[in-house]
């Protein structure tokens, strides 16, 4: 059973799919970096030095933090954007696949009476000419 644990692991979509996963975490912080440090803070001084991270209705004695939702939106706009970008890429640079070499001909024209013989013919079944 070990053995075939290993196979399975060693299998290549699956350490594929791992790495995939780990970047995404790490790409994943990076871009909440990016939104929660740079971008929401430009956006607050913009607005007034408003902090969204701070900004919290309340509805009912329950408390709203619509402030850390508008941070989640933008941050997936962000992952969503960037994925976009790279997948557009990829298909940039991949090769699309060659043209199937054309088939040979199977037919051919009687040079006396312009019937499509088959190329294989020494004498037209048409008009009985005899073919080079």
């Amino acid at each position: 059973m070990l053995k075939e644990f290993k196979e399975f692991v060693m299998r290549g979509n699956v350490l594929d799919l791992a790495v995939g996963v780990i970047i995404g975490g790490a790409f994943g912080k990076i871009v909440g970096s990016l939104v929660n440090d740079i971008l929401m803070p430009l956006v607050g001084s913009l607005m007034g030095g408003v902090s969204f991270s701070e900004r919290v209705s309340m509805v009912n004695g329950v408390e709203l933090h619509w402030g850390l939702f508008i941070q989640t939106v933008i941050d997936f706009l962000i992952i969503a954007f960037v994925i976009f970008l790279i997948i557009k890429a990829a298909n940039k640079v991949k090769k699309a696949p060659a043209p199937a070499p054309a088939a040979e001909p199977t037919t051919k024209e009687c040079p006396h009476c312009f019937s499509t013989i088959s190329i294989k013919a020494t004498r037209c079944p048409n008009c009985t000419s005899e073919l080079k």
